[in-house]
């Protein structure tokens, strides 16, 4: 079997249910409490092993490139402050050199047609797939999970990162019928986007993370537009499926949905409580404001 080496993160989407924020900022760069969203998910995919970083973007998102480049101005600034902290945080969240990758995506023709997208630069070869406003608050990387559950299957298969949601919820989802289990990871033997109340095989519910099989490629080719006018990744993956093995794996952790206010403003909350330096300061805060509500 093949090392999963590449993760693509798509981060061309407009973040337009975080106007007027987003209007010349990338809904990646949010800060959850003093880092930006895509940082989490980059060193979610370097804890997994991961050694290409390939980003498919679109306009306006070049202050994503430059967050992951020198910023040689600052670095002789707290240089000159005696910032040595800030320098050695600055030096351990630098990628190394030539492992950081680039693309367009010059429409937004959906998540099938971006992850189309880096085709040239993934090659022929398994990756990893990780949504950037999905952050997975775990022990252990929810990516580095999958990948431990890949190599024990021993086979070319495809992985995706499944959930547990509320049943009335389903309908909302992209949802996973269960088969065998197979090690920590089970068949999926159907995948339905959004299905009608009361119709879903489960309450298992795809997420934001997937390990996909470089046929995946083929199958989004086609350019096929499906919900909502756009290519979707589902339904290449369903075509897939009739080819390859798909696995789901729930893992342990706990998502959060930064595409939505709520769930970007839980995560928020979340992550400052695990600050020693914040978290007595901010439950004493919290306190006080829900006190007041």
């Amino acid at each position: 079997m093949q090392k999963i080496r590449k993760a693509v993160f798509p981060v061309a989407g407009l973040g337009t249910r975080f106007l007027p924020a987003t209007k010349a900022m990338p809904k990646e760069m949010l800060p959850v409490v003093d880092r930006p969203l895509i940082q989490y998910v980059v060193d979610e995919a370097r804890e997994a092993g991961i050694e290409h970083f390939i980003f498919v973007t679109g306009r306006n998102k070049s202050v994503i490139e430059d967050h992951f480049d020198r910023q040689f101005e600052l670095e002789d600034t707290l240089r000159e402050r005696n910032k040595q902290a800030d320098l050695e945080m600055l030096d351990r969240d630098l990628p190394g050199a030539g492992t950081f990758s680039f693309t367009r995506q010059q429409s937004p023709l959906g998540l099938g047609h971006a992850v189309w997208c880096a085709r040239e630069l993934v090659g022929r070869e398994p990756f990893a797939l990780l949504l950037p406003d999905v952050l997975v608050h775990a022990k252990k990387g929810c990516l580095a999970q999958m990948i431990e559950a890949y190599l024990a299957i021993g086979e070319a298969a495809n992985v995706i990162a499944v959930e547990q949601v509320a049943e009335e919820l389903t309908h909302m989802y992209g949802v996973v019928g269960i088969g065998k289990r197979k090690h920590s990871a089970f068949e999926i033997t159907s995948m339905v986007e959004k299905p009608p109340r009361g119709t879903a095989a489960s309450n298992l519910i795809i997420t934001g993370r997937y390990v996909l099989q470089p046929e995946i490629f083929d199958f989004l080719e086609s350019q096929e537009r499906g919900a909502g006018g756009e290519i979707q990744l589902t339904d290449a993956m369903i075509r897939l499926s009739e080819r390859q093995p798909f696995y789901g794996l729930e893992f342990e952790g706990r998502t959060y949905d930064c595409g939505s206010k709520l769930g970007f403003l839980s995560a928020n909350v979340a992550y400052a409580l695990e600050r020693e330096d914040l978290a007595p300061a901010f439950r004493v805060e919290l306190a006080r404001l829900i006190g007041k509500a």
